[in-house]
């Protein structure tokens, strides 16, 4: 594996807003070489007629080397182009103007026909005579979900352009648009999102809003930077006027290939891309051990210090693999503890260690999964990653019996309500309410209505007594999923302490301390593992609604305002 460098968006003379008038496909690949590219991608404004003149003007100078008629500067221009292009892997591709304005990235293998993708833009609703005017504004064409597809279905790599910025799908700071932000960042046909701040850090970059922890955005997704050069030279690092390869991305390839690109982002190893910086050479500095440790464990991620049996230390990584499996997926460092002050202990053998643990994964869980696992090194000591994928035939158990999920940073035994949701998820049905009401049933139908209601944690509905047990109402605030029937005796970690704090706060609440905005209150904020949580109350006519443990990607709206978060 080796780290390369690209910049997938690039424009050529070919778009009608490209700002160098003299510069030439020569110079371009001339500038990558000199920013050291090592995979670039034309991406005119809905056409591909750069690439093609390069093809062309190649093509040219080839037929006068046949012919013996090549001028002694056509020689060393013919060789300079064969000695860049044999440096550089230019791939073909576009940048479309879906409808309402929004860009898609096209890209395409060096193998695949011009024509062909022409054809694409053509089923796309690109006017013919505009096929080669490259220009961004070309009239009524076709929507985002079916442009993703038709460049799918075509074997190419579709890139959401600068998703967070103008015409961008993401649609960051729009206030409105919920579900179809939804649509456009999530959709499978999607393989990457080009963001403008992949090189800065925290809660509230584009990066880590599609990290996998937003309930609304379930799929991580592949994030990279490109440049959106329309000229050769930037302007400098304050102007938004980028040059060749002045905002790139590495990736970590076994080969310099369009399928190993596309293998990469078709998988859930979020670790084999970073901002590209030229200045550190190999930029061996950078640790996404440390940068996960940051984040801490969460629904995507967890960590383990060590996977000896005894203690149950082994135990507990299987069930985090099964509990990953039935959730949204994940990854799972083995080695390091996060939240701990001492250093990480690492795998003495990481070889040894990960036989055992595929032996334990294959032989523990059921249905069969597919994970990846391999060691890295963080701080000088051999960590082992576990790369579990979402699964397609849930539910997965471990020794066959024991089915567990994932619940923020939690993995519990699954309840029998949630046993059915994965089945029937397996089976690709609709959930629907179990009518037996002696065990928790699950409503999986959620409301409409609730636009105000936070996005993670727990709410408690209401209390029933029968019989001398208290019998409880919960709604998962992840999924809407209303569970009854749950008694102080079965409940998991965080239904259990909201049960706790709901008792507490209905006894307490007039003297309660709560900090109000309106009729949206702060009961208790904590932190628990590395993450801020929050108890919740809200005023309605109804009366009171309760909301526990709910974490910083569930806050949006009024909660945020409340809290002084910003609202993604």
């Amino acid at each position: 594996m080796q780290w390369y460098s690209m910049d997938l968006h690039l424009h050529t003379p070919a778009s009608s807003d490209y700002q160098d008038e003299k510069a030439t496909y020569f110079d371009i690949l001339h500038q990558a070489e000199a920013q050291g590219l090592d995979i670039i991608a034309f991406t005119d404004h809905n056409t591909v007629a750069g690439y093609r003149q390069m093809q062309q003007e190649v093509q040219q100078l080839e037929m006068l080397e046949q012919l013996d008629r090549l001028l002694p500067e056509e020689k060393a221009r013919l060789d300079e182009y064969r000695r860049l292009t044999k440096k550089i892997l230019v791939l073909p591709g576009f940048e479309f103007t879906a409808t309402f304005g929004f860009h898609i990235l096209g890209i395409f293998s060096p193998q695949k026909p011009v024509r062909e993708i022409e054809h694409i833009l053509l089923n796309l609703n690109i006017p013919a005579e505009k096929l080669d005017e490259g220009s961004a504004t070309v009239g009524a064409t076709s929507d985002v979900l079916t442009a993703y597809r038709a460049i799918e279905e075509a074997g190419g790599l579709v890139i959401a352009a600068h998703a967070n910025s103008s015409n961008g799908v993401a649609m960051r700071g729009f206030p409105f648009g919920g579900q179809t932000k939804i649509a456009y960042t999530q959709d499978p046909s999607l393989h990457a999102l080009e963001v403008t701040d992949l090189d800065r850090s925290g809660p509230h970059t584009t990066k880590a809003f599609f990290s996998g922890t937003k309930p609304e955005y379930p799929r991580r997704m592949h994030c990279i930077q490109g440049s959106d050069a329309h000229r050769l030279i930037g302007e400098g690092k304050r102007s938004k006027n980028l040059g060749v390869g002045d905002r790139a991305t590495e990736v970590l390839l076994s080969e310099c290939s369009f399928q190993e690109l596309k293998a990469l982002f078709l998988s859930n190893d979020f670790a084999r891309t970073r901002p590209y910086r030229p200045s550190k050479n190999g930029q061996d500095g950078f640790d996404f051990i440390q940068a996960a440790l940051k984040d801490g464990p969460n629904i995507v991620q967890s960590f383990h210090e060590s996977m000896t049996v005894r203690g149950g230390k082994l135990y507990a990584i299987i069930a985090d693999v099964c509990a990953f499996a039935n959730t949204n997926g994940g990854t799972i460092y083995v080695g390091v503890s996060s939240g701990s002050r001492k250093n990480s202990p690492g795998i003495l053998n990481p070889e040894q260690s990960i036989t055992q643990l595929e032996k334990e994964i294959t032989h523990r869980i059921s249905s069969p999964l597919n994970c990846t696992l391999d060691a890295h090194t963080s701080q000088g000591k051999s960590i082992i990653r576990v790369l579990v994928p979402r699964g397609e035939d849930p539910p997965y158990a471990v020794d066959e019996n024991k089915i567990y999920v994932r619940s923020e940073n939690d993995t519990s035994l699954a309840v029998r309500d949630e046993i059915v949701s994965l089945v029937l998820r397996g089976r690709g049905h609709k959930i629907k309410p179990v009518a037996d009401q002696s065990y928790p049933v699950v409503e999986a139908e959620k409301s409409t209505q609730d636009d105000n209601v936070p996005r993670t944690g727990v709410e408690v509905i209401s209390m029933e007594q029968r019989k001398g047990t208290r019998y409880y109402t919960l709604r998962d605030l992840r999924n809407g999923n209303k569970v009854n029937n749950v008694t102080e005796r079965s409940a998991r970690r965080l239904w259990h302490y909201a049960i706790k704090e709901y008792d507490k706060a209905n006894k307490n609440l007039e003297v309660a301390v709560v900090q109000w905005q309106g009729d949206f209150g702060l009961l208790r904020r904590y932190r628990q593992a590395n993450q801020e949580r929050y108890d919740l109350i809200q005023r309605t006519p109804q009366g009171y609604r309760f909301f526990f443990g709910v974490t910083d990607d569930g806050l949006h709206g009024p909660w945020a305002r409340l809290l002084g978060k910003q609202d993604d």
